[in-house]
């Protein structure tokens, strides 16, 4: 059975829990069919069919106009991803990965001379890096990180993302 350590765990997790001190949220909605990115806009939406369920304002790379071309160019990508990882320890609070670079990413740089980069997510600020501005990634796309628990908890691995100028 369960000892008096075992009942008090359970206690303070559940008090934890309803006092709001997990980034875990639970979702039960409408699922989310894909992620629409403006960049130019600085807006990103979390869409069922046509129809819009959450928008966020988001900051994007340090050098926001244009597509990703190359690694280290501060630029977030441009075009048809998926979400492809999941990050619940991120040091950004918590992430979604972007399937960057696709096959044509990698031909383009390649094509340049150089690597494409990788490790694209969508991700929280982490506090520590509240205050940098609007565009202050390497290149991912950022919200809060109270937002970024419900996008979390919103969007499924294999969720399309298109990310458009």
């Amino acid at each position: 059975m369960f000892n008096r350590r075992s009942i008090v765990a359970m206690a303070a997790t559940g008090l934890l829990a309803a006092c709001g001190g997990s980034k875990f949220r639970s979702y039960n909605g409408p699922e989310v069919t894909r992620i629409v990115v403006y960049k130019g806009e600085r807006k990103m939406h979390l869409v069922n069919g046509t129809k819009a369920l959450k928008s966020y304002k988001i900051g994007l790379g340090g050098n926001p106009v244009g597509a990703k071309q190359v690694e280290g160019d501060g630029k977030t990508p441009e075009g048809f991803y998926q979400i492809d990882r999941r990050n619940p320890n991120s040091t950004y609070h918590l992430s979604l990965g972007i399937s960057y670079p696709s096959e044509r990413d990698i031909e383009e740089a390649k094509a340049l001379g150089k690597a494409p980069g990788g490790d694209i997510f969508i991700h929280g600020r982490a506090r520590k890096n509240k205050g940098r501005g609007k565009d202050w990634t390497a290149g991912c796309i950022a919200v809060k990180d109270k937002e970024m628990e419900e996008i979390y908890s919103m969007v499924r691995t294999g969720t399309e993302i298109v990310i458009l100028p």
